[in-house]
């Protein structure tokens, strides 16, 4: 951001930012027009709200996660694990990551986490004095035999008591697109309770589904939430603001017990509850079907753009370069040949910053592990907030820089 800022020229395919196009200005004044039209419901959306969240926002959210599993084939669905009292509203799905982190892990607990995976999470289990290990991706999500011997790894050498939980970005993920299927979640899940007896504590599986919502071609896949064990098991995170607003910095979870309510404890003395306006503001927008109008209309601006991305690194690129072709979210994962260093301080990295186009270093999206050496050849493109044209352009100069590098 202060490379942007800075440099005006500057084409940043690298921030996770939105798209300012689609942004629902006018619907939101009209929602917030109609909602602070009359005192009986302007008051409730100025004053404080509760720390669990607004009730009527907390009841939409379990019926809406349940319908999307249901759309998505489920074929049972009990309501005991789409229970609003299991709903927690927080500010932006961030604090809920920070929160769980919080409840669950103490210096020197481990966590797994995809290799790679969201970076954000990363700092802030290294904030907490986590340790983590990586499992492999594959096409449909995390490699089952991979994460089957990082857990013996751990029991062999007698640290399987400070694992406290799987970290999953389950749906489009950040950085590499990649939607874990059910059969994996299911699987995941099993492995955890087959390891957890031993580790004489539960272990968790936090399902990270920012980008669900965002899918704009293929099949939707069930949550981890109705696979057998889930709903004790499962700690599913959520958000409003990527598929809405993201100035809004709504979130969302769903725990199970005794998480949710150690979790609530602790969201209270953080802040009291979340911005009230804003769940108000989301509670009219789903009642009214502004916000799934508006979702219909992002998921077509990312496909467009996600088109223009895709285009412009066929034309551009080197055939040595490869990507993964995105279904949803804002995201494209390159890989270079091994030994084409993409990190900060690579060739390639400094010469696409000459050239005033910019993205994020892959090696920054893999969790510090002893047991590998993390890939530095990689790097995430965002088509999320970028323009036609700096779409365009941007790959252009980033494609000449490939081609010089790869080349030599």
């Amino acid at each position: 951001m202060a490379q942007v800022l800075a440099r005006p020229r500057l084409i940043s395919l690298a921030a996770g930012f939105t798209d300012d196009a689609t942004l629902p200005v006018s619907e939101t004044r009209r929602v917030l027009g109609r909602l602070l039209a009359r005192r009986s419901t302007g008051e409730p959306a100025l004053q404080y709200g509760s720390t669990p969240g607004l009730p009527a926002l907390r009841r939409q959210t379990a019926a809406r996660v349940r319908a999307q599993d249901a759309a998505a084939g489920a074929e049972r669905l009990p309501e005991a694990r789409f229970d609003p009292e299991a709903v927690l509203i927080t500010h932006g799905s961030q604090q809920l990551l920070y929160l769980v982190t919080e409840v669950l892990c103490d210096p020197g607990d481990i966590v797994l986490v995809e290799d790679p995976t969201y970076f954000v999470f990363l700092g802030i289990l290294q904030s907490h004095g986590v340790q983590t290990r990586g499992v492999a991706l594959e096409a449909d999500g995390p490699d089952l035999s991979r994460l089957a011997a990082v857990l013996d790894r751990l029991r062999r050498a007698g640290r399987l008591d400070r694992v406290k939980l799987l970290y999953l970005v389950s749906y489009h993920q950040n950085p590499t697109g990649t939607t874990t299927s059910f059969a994996k979640k299911a699987a995941m899940l099993e492995l955890l309770r087959h390891y957890e007896r031993r580790a004489g504590h539960p272990i968790y599986l936090l399902e990270d589904a920012a980008y669900r919502e965002l899918r704009f071609a293929g099949p939707d896949t069930t949550s981890a939430l109705v696979a057998p064990g889930g709903a004790a098991r499962v700690i599913y995170a959520g958000t409003y603001s990527k598929p809405f607003a993201t100035g809004v910095r709504v979130g969302f979870g769903l725990l199970p017990e005794p998480v949710r309510r150690v979790v609530l404890r602790v969201k209270g003395n953080h802040d009291f509850g979340t911005f009230s306006l804003g769940q108000h503001l989301l509670a009219a927008a789903l009642e009214s079907g502004v916000y799934d109008r508006h979702v219909a209309r992002l998921r077509a601006r990312y496909a467009a753009k996600a088109g223009w991305m895709r285009a412009a690194m066929r034309r551009h690129f080197p055939p040595a370069v490869t990507w993964v072709e995105p279904r949803g979210g804002m995201y494209v994962w390159a890989r270079l040949p091994r030994g084409v260093h993409t990190g900060p301080r690579s060739a390639v990295f400094q010469r696409a910053l000459n050239a005033d186009v910019l993205y994020v270093p892959g090696r920054l999206c893999y969790a510090p592990d002893p047991t590998r050496r993390a890939p530095d050849h990689e790097l995430r493109l965002s088509f999320g907030h970028a323009g036609e044209q700096a779409i365009r352009t941007g790959l252009r100069r980033l494609g000449r820089v490939l081609a010089e590098t790869c080349g030599s």
